[in-house]
């Protein structure tokens, strides 16, 4: 028995780092989303120079709430209050599908701004790229609740579901700092390309993770990630095509 014992305890001691290591990718997710934003978003609203839209400023708060929310959960795993940590899931169904309602509502905000500039088509072509990555999140966010009882599937989910919605806040440092001042209105879709893979690059530390941890690295990652990257590239195309024109385009225009 004392065997059996001490053995738990030496189980529960290694355990604890992988525990662990899910908050501090979950603390890294939120530097990243702060950070991102800070140029564009979190520095004009404290100066009182931003002007956006209420469905813009909903978008965001949610998004950075599933942050904070997202290094909450983790770390109420990480220090053994599982009970809590599932309570607290029901208020995180309602938090994706709220983002999930506002991430569709600011895309077609965009497309509206960008319509009001003259730039119809190109507001269309772009909208693939929030439309896209607001259902892959919603998608990955449901397959890690339908797994809350195969934790070791779940908690990856969940870190694939984050990090991939963290492109938007990498892109504003691409932009900020390394593409020159254009004129208002959408990106080209190709340049969102570089963020997503930027992004991917924390994913990446997990795989390293998991080899090293485990000797293998678990099949959501490797599936998650090509997935992930599969979406960002194939947006150019698509969102070139005449079916997503005609399809976005009357989203648009039902909104006006």
């Amino acid at each position: 028995m004392t065997t059996l014992t001490d053995d738990r305890r030496v189980r529960a001691r290694d355990a604890s780092p992988a525990r662990y290591f899910y908050l501090h990718m979950a603390l890294a997710c939120a530097a990243t989303a702060f950070l991102g934003f800070a140029p564009t978003y979190w520095m004009p609203l404290a100066h009182r120079t931003l002007s956006a839209s209420p469905v813009i400023h909903f978008h965001g708060f949610l998004f950075f709430t599933w942050s904070l929310y997202f290094v909450l959960q983790t770390w109420l795993a990480a220090s053994g209050r599982v009970v809590n940590h599932r309570s607290l899931g029901i208020a995180g169904v309602s938090l994706a599908t709220a983002m999930t309602i506002f991430g569709f509502l600011a895309s077609v905000h965009v497309m509206q701004h960008s319509a009001a500039l003259g730039q119809r088509e190109a507001g269309i072509a772009f909208s693939i790229v929030p439309m896209s990555g607001i259902a892959f999140f919603a998608i990955v966010f449901v397959l890690a609740i339908m797994n809350t009882r195969r934790p070791e599937i779940h908690k990856r989910l969940m870190l694939l579901a984050a990090v991939s919605i963290l492109d938007a806040a990498i892109a504003r440092w691409f932009l900020t700092f390394l593409a020159p001042p254009g004129p208002p209105g959408p990106p080209p879709v190709p340049v969102t390309i570089a963020p997503a893979v930027v992004a991917s690059l924390l994913l990446v530390v997990a795989m390293v993770r998991d080899w090293r941890t485990e000797g293998r690295v678990h099949p959501v990652y490797i599936t998650g990630t090509l997935a992930l990257l599969a979406v960002k590239v194939l947006n150019w195309p698509i969102s070139e095509t005449a079916a997503w024109h005609s399809f976005a385009g009357g989203i648009l225009a039902l909104a006006q």
